[in-house]
């Protein structure tokens, strides 16, 4: 869930509870505020009855063409020591002015007259319809309850979409931000002092990271140059000893022994700094390549070398597998799948290699199944290949991660399959 859509979700819950509240507060007290109005003046009507009943003068029309209403009835004591003073009710009654039954607000009240008897007084006054009045005050309330909501969304949206810029403008920067580009770097110079750490931070980073980086770089750089250096070194020397006339052949199998571990340690050397160099991705070299074409480069040379296994190469080429990278890593990554395939190729196999717009595919005959969880672990043989050093696959692993590759394995009919999706 975006961060924006959070802040919406919770400004709508509250705004809802919040405006539902006001909405049945402000209905209820538009209600209280007409039955005020109705009620004062029943009680002044009722009142100028009772001062008229008590000075004895006469007492009007029950129905005096105002539409007010009144009957007076003589009550005994203990009816009116259970009845309260003076009381309100809504009530349907029958008006005699219109001839109708309609709804009416009642007041009910009783007194004591001079004499010490108790008379109860009724009156009444027709009154708006309250379900229509209900349902009218409810319709406006309604309307105004929506528009209000949507207009304090609307309001909060332009207001979070204006004030987080700075933020999205940061997400957008990170996003965007390689290692070794030299990306511009942030405004620091915001208004709003949150943000304008964030900047900082974002910044502060930026700088160490790249200090960092460079220091791999060299470090990388140096750590090649030397123990290149000495290897080499090492095996000059142990040729320059191999080419000694008075060498028992016992000697010169020991030295061909160690002059072909120095070279497997050479090797080792080189897959583990390539490694490194992929995984702090300073190969920035990147450009549009076809993958088929780049393969077909050696694949005569690899056919030529393991002639003596009398492998039968099979290429099945569709459309062009072209992505965007580093021509260096590609190479890196198609020979290391090609050797593989011809190392590990039972004796007069097939090897078949398929390419369609958004794959490439190698397979090779084989005995057993090869264990998917570990195969493209840096070290791990299934086998004993000679002069192998284990890090093939997992730098073909490597590439495909670092630009967003789908690499599997599956064995399936006798053949060992690898797949790369773009």
């Amino acid at each position: 869930m975006k961060l924006f859509q959070l802040v919406m979700w919770r400004m709508s819950t509250i705004l809802v509870v919040i405006l539902t509240c006001w909405a049945v507060l402000f209905y209820l007290a538009i209600m209280e505020e007409v039955n005020d109005e109705v009620d004062d003046s029943l009680s002044d009507y009722a009142e100028s009855l009772i001062l008229r009943s008590l000075s004895g003068e006469q007492m009007p029309d029950t129905s005096n063409g105002s539409n007010n209403q009144y009957f007076l009835y003589e009550v005994t004591p203990e009816y009116a020591a259970s009845y309260p003073n003076i009381s309100y009710r809504d009530e349907m009654v029958y008006i005699t002015e219109k001839g109708e039954t309609e709804p009416a607000r009642i007041l009910m009240t009783i007194f004591q007259k001079e004499d010490g008897g108790y008379m109860e007084l009724v009156v009444y006054t027709p009154t708006i319809e309250k379900f229509d009045l209900q349902r009218a005050v409810l319709g406006w309330i309604v309307f105004l309850y929506v528009l209000l909501f949507l207009m304090i969304l609307a309001v909060n949206a332009w207001v979070f979409h204006r004030n987080m810029r700075p933020l999205y403008s940061l997400l957008k920067w990170l996003e965007d931000y390689r290692l070794g580009t030299k990306e511009k770097p942030l405004d620091e110079s915001l208004r709003i002092v949150e943000f304008r750490k964030l900047n900082e931070a974002a910044n502060m980073f930026s700088e160490r990271s790249e200090k960092l980086y460079e220091q791999q770089k060299l470090f990388i750089g140096n750590a090649s140059h030397e123990m290149q250096t000495p290897l080499a070194i090492c095996r000059n020397r142990l040729e320059m000893l191999m080419e000694d006339e008075t060498l028992t052949e016992k000697q010169l199998s020991e030295l061909m022994k160690t002059h072909r571990t120095l070279e497997n340690l050479t090797r080792l050397n080189k897959s583990l700094l390539l490694l490194c160099k992929i995984e702090n991705r300073q190969f920035t070299d990147v450009k549009s390549l076809c993958l088929n074409e780049l393969l077909l480069q050696y694949l005569d040379d690899y056919k030529e070398v393991y002639a003596y296994r009398h492998v039968q190469v099979e290429v099945h080429v569709e459309e062009c597998f072209r992505l965007e990278m580093s021509e260096s890593l590609a190479t890196v990554l198609l020979t290391n799948l090609l050797k593989n395939a011809f190392v590990h190729v039972t004796e007069g196999g097939v090897i078949s290699l398929s390419f369609t717009a958004s794959s490439f595919r190698i397979s090779n005959t084989g005995d057993a199944s090869l264990d998917k969880n570990r195969i493209f672990e840096r070290f791990y043989k299934e086998g004993k290949a000679e002069g192998s050093t284990g890090l093939g696959l997992a730098l073909v692993d490597s590439i495909c991660k670092a630009y967003h590759l789908t690499l599997s394995y599956t064995f399936e009919d006798g053949q060992h399959i690898f797949s790369i999706v773009s």
